[in-house]
C-alpha cells in the first residue's frame, strides 16, 4: 500500500484501531480541505442518517438523504456536488467535486424537482482537524490516505459498505478486519 500526504480531494480511510468512536469508526472522509497549518476540513461518505432534506428545511420538500459529515458543528448542513454551473459560489475540491455555494439556487433546483442524488450530497456537521492535528492521528496509525478512485461518482455513492471495501482493497491484515463485526466484543 503506497503512503499518500493528505490533501483537498483524498480519502481518509479509518484504521481498526479507532474502536469505539461513534463518529469516526469504519469511516471514510473525503478531504475537502487541508493545509498543515490551517488543518482539514472533511465529509464522512459512509454513514446515512435516518433523516432527509425536508426533516432539516421542511419549505424544500426534498426526500434526498442527509449524512452524518462528523462531529463537528452538527447544527449546520454542509453539501459536496458535481453542478457548478447551477450553484453559483461553488468551491473545488478536486476535479469534478465541489462543495458549497449559493443555497438559494440550490432551494430553486428542489423546488422544481430538479436535483438527484448523484449530483448532490447533504451533511449534516463536518469533520474537522486544527492545524497538525491530522498529521498527528496519521503518525499515530489511525487513518490511511488514499486516493479517490470514485472521481465525482463518490457522490452518488450510497454503498455504506465502502469502508470494507477498502479494507479488502488494502489486503494482508486488513483483510481480517473486513468481516469483522464493528463491537470486537461480539465476535
Amino acid at each position: 500500500m503506497t503512503l499518500l500526504k493528505p490533501d483537498k480531494g483524498l480519502l481518509l480511510v479509518a484504521k481498526p484501531s479507532i474502536i469505539g468512536d461513534v463518529s469516526f469508526s469504519r469511516s471514510v472522509i473525503l478531504l475537502a480541505e487541508y493545509t498543515i497549518a490551517n488543518g482539514a476540513v472533511g465529509f464522512i461518505l459512509n454513514k446515512p442518517l435516518q433523516y432527509t432534506l425536508k426533516d432539516f428545511i421542511p419549505e424544500v420538500n426534498s426526500n434526498l438523504p442527509v449524512y452524518n459529515g462528523g462531529p463537528v458543528e452538527q447544527d449546520n448542513l454542509y453539501f459536496i456536488h458535481k453542478i457548478p454551473e447551477l450553484i453559483p459560489g461553488s468551491v473545488e475540491i478536486s476535479k469534478g467535486i465541489y462543495w458549497g455555494g449559493d443555497f438559494k439556487a440550490i432551494s430553486k433546483l428542489l423546488a422544481d424537482d430538479t436535483l438527484t442524488q448523484t449530483q448532490i450530497r447533504f451533511f449534516l456537521g463536518y469533520s474537522g482537524w486544527s492545524a497538525k492535528q491530522l498529521s498527528e492521528e496519521l503518525e499515530l496509525n489511525s487513518w490511511v490516505v488514499t486516493p479517490n478512485d470514485y472521481k465525482n461518482k463518490i457522490i452518488g455513492n450510497t454503498n455504506i459498505n465502502i469502508w470494507k471495501e477498502k479494507m479488502l482493497e488494502f489486503g494482508g491484515n486488513y483483510k481480517l478486519w473486513s468481516n469483522a463485526p464493528q463491537n470486537p466484543s461480539y465476535n
